[in-house]
């Protein structure tokens, strides 16, 4: 069982910059591999960027070249480093866990709003 916790949303100024955070819990973490998905009024949830238990990482188009991802398995965290953030990234941001088993698990989301 993993349970994941997101904080850091919030409100920012369009070309402004975000880091959102993820903490998990339990020692089967270092094995997943993490996600940041959003989802905006009305749209589906969307993958954002991924990372897998390696350290491979890939990124929606959208946010290529503005957003990173990273992890640390000791601290059992993942984040998300938003940088030049549009008005078209406001949503809900969720963190998930993957496992090769097909097990999924979701934090409660945490919501960014990137103002023009």
């Amino acid at each position: 069982q993993v349970q994941l916790v997101e904080s850091g949303g919030g409100l920012v100024q369009a070309g402004g910059s975000l880091r959102v955070s993820c903490a998990a819990s339990g020692s089967i973490f270092r094995f997943a591999a993490m996600g940041w998905y959003r989802q905006a009024p009305g749209k589906q949830r969307e993958l954002v960027a991924r990372i897998t238990s390696g350290g491979s990482t890939n990124y929606a188009d959208s946010v290529k070249g503005r957003f990173t991802i990273s992890r640390d398995n000791a601290k059992m965290t993942v984040d998300l480093q938003m940088n030049s953030l549009k008005p078209e990234d406001t949503a809900v941001y969720y963190c998930n866990a993957h496992f090769t088993s097909g097990n999924d698990y979701w934090g409660q989301g945490t919501q960014v709003t990137v103002s023009s």
